[in-house]
């Protein structure tokens, strides 16, 4: 299957569209948007998960995967999407969390009570009160352990307490998630996102961490390309778009898992590239974003990846991530230009496009005020976390404002009227103040909107196959503000300058443009033969043909 000219459009469905008036987006909300993303361009929809849950991590704890959530839905609607979508083009990626259940799902209960078929399907370990197996820490703080008192075990969870980590090595696990597979294959699905898949292979001994939280003993784990090769053979999706979401990976191992030779993945997620404004490798500790690390991290994925036949998933943003232009551009003063060009920047690079709800239209972070408008279970956990660690409640909510999850969570910015035309009540998490012009309605009015914008490099990633297929070269690395790269094809040569900063930028050399077409610029272009200096947040691409 040829993925190299789509574009990904990622929906987190309780923040789309309300259809129902209850505050929350639902399936039909995005059976009703269907004509806005086609406009797009986009070629497949991913949905962050809608199966029946207790939502204590926003569906990403599924209780059963065959199962609507009737928050969401019901089955019928979820058959609906899959044809109207495929009537305009569309495919549907539905995302498979594997690695973990809720400890809700009728497998876990089982083991709770005891039936040693089922606690085989998960990682229980004999153990004593307040001596947890291992040191291992969760994702979300504290132990990756809980004590399950009269079973006298402990179980592993990665992630939230109620998301026990599923036992890979057991064959019928890996059989019930193939046919989890199957189930959604027959409905007419046409891709697959595997949540956090890099870490479903554990070692066969637990021990203690003495240099880390324990991630070095599971990530990309013993097991990991056999297991996938064995549930893409089985499940006959090799000929599908499907991606891993890889946390704490190696460029190594995503070429592995993304080498059509090795039948694993069409492609990976890594996120090396948004780690780069963090303090000493720590989330909850801010920084400068620094420019050369990302520019460094961009680079080697993308040449490294071309060398060995891997494939690159592209993305800025996702549910689990803040605003991109609020993070990396400036939201205010040139937030029009360094949105548009963090777009160019990123999406004409090599690989798979994944654009995030609301990441077209340049929808920022939220600046709550206060930890009661936050929903997300890791940011309550972690300012508390905070205080506790000496911040003051400023502070604590200072670092949240900048890096929790709901900050990718407000709902989609649809006009100007009350709750931003995303539900007729109150949404179930608070919308921006700026949604008044950041918004679908006025930006479809607007032709130097940044939304036109996304629509015209989605287009063009279509039209040139330079963009699909060709290779790739970094030119101005000792410039730290400067990112620009060429991709050449067949005599087909495009070059592609970015300002990463909100200054003007002197180029060490100027670059010759004469004979080249301008096919996307975020500023007025006027005829030039030589560029010679890059204005606040620039972005220019630039074809020459023959």
């Amino acid at each position: 299957m040829d993925f190299k000219g789509s574009t990904v459009y990622q929906i987190y469905p309780k923040s789309f569209y309300d259809s129902n008036g209850d505050g929350i987006g639902d399936i039909r909300g995005i059976i009703e948007k269907l004509d806005y993303i086609q406009s797009l361009g986009a070629d497949y929809i991913w949905s962050t998960p809608f199966f029946a849950s207790p939502m204590q991590d926003n569906g990403y704890d599924v209780e059963d995967y065959r199962s609507i959530h009737p928050l969401f839905g019901t089955m019928e609607d979820v058959e609906e999407l899959i044809e109207k979508a495929r009537e305009r083009g569309i495919g549907l990626m539905f995302d498979m969390v594997f690695n973990h259940t809720s400890t809700r799902h009728e497998w876990f209960q089982k083991a709770l009570a005891g039936d040693p078929k089922y606690m085989d399907y998960y990682i229980f370990k004999d153990g004593e009160p307040g001596v947890p197996p291992t040191n291992w820490q969760s994702k979300f703080g504290g132990t990756a352990w809980e004590y399950v008192p009269y079973l006298k075990k402990w179980y592993l969870h990665l992630f939230d307490v109620t998301q026990a980590d599923l036992n890979w090595s057991n064959a019928a696990v890996r059989e019930e998630l193939k046919n989890v597979i199957r189930f959604w294959k027959e409905k007419g699905v046409k891709g697959f996102r595997f949540d956090v898949v890099n870490l479903i292979s554990k070692p066969e001994v637990f021990t203690d961490d003495d240099q880390g939280d324990g991630r070095r003993f599971y990530s990309d784990g013993p097991r990991v390309h056999e297991y996938l090769k064995e549930l893409t053979a089985d499940t006959q999706i090799g000929n599908m778009i499907t991606v891993g979401e890889m946390s704490s990976t190696s460029v190594e191992h995503c070429i592995r898992y993304s080498d059509p030779g090795e039948k694993e993945l069409s492609m990976c997620f890594n996120f090396h590239h948004l780690k780069v404004d963090y303090f000493n490798g720590n989330k909850w500790e801010l920084a400068k974003p620094d420019y050369c690390r990302l520019k460094t991290l961009l680079e080697t994925w993308q040449l490294q990846m071309q060398q060995h036949h891997g494939w690159n998933a592209l993305f800025w943003s996702n549910h689990d991530q803040p605003r991109i232009v609020s993070r990396l551009g400036e939201d205010k003063k040139y937030w029009k230009q360094s949105a548009k060009m963090l777009a160019a920047c990123m999406y004409l690079l090599r690989g798979t496009p994944y654009i995030y709800q609301g990441e077209e239209l340049g929808m920022t972070n939220p600046g709550y005020q206060s930890i009661d408008e936050y929903r997300d279970v890791e940011s309550i956990h972690y300012y508390q976390i905070l205080i506790q660690s000496g911040k003051t409640s400023k502070e604590a909510l200072e670092i949240l404002g900048a890096r929790s999850r709901d900050n990718g969570r407000t709902p989609m910015q649809w006009n100007s009227k009350k709750y931003a035309g995303f539900s007729k009540k109150q949404p179930w998490i608070g919308i921006p103040e700026n949604y008044k012009y950041v918004n679908v309605e006025a930006q479809e009015q607007d032709t130097d909107s940044i939304l036109h914008y996304y629509r015209k490099l989605i287009a063009l990633r279509k039209r040139y196959k330079v963009i699909q297929d060709g290779s790739i070269q970094f030119l101005y690395q000792k410039q730290e503000e400067v990112f620009a790269y060429q991709r050449i094809w067949e005599g087909q040569k495009l070059l592609v300058l970015n300002n990463l900063s909100g200054r003007e930028v002197v180029l060490q050399e100027g670059v010759a443009v004469a004979g080249c077409r301008c096919l996307l610029s975020n500023y007025v272009q006027g005829e030039s033969e030589r560029i010679w200096a890059l204005r606040a947040y620039e972005s220019m691409v630039w074809l020459k043909e023959g």
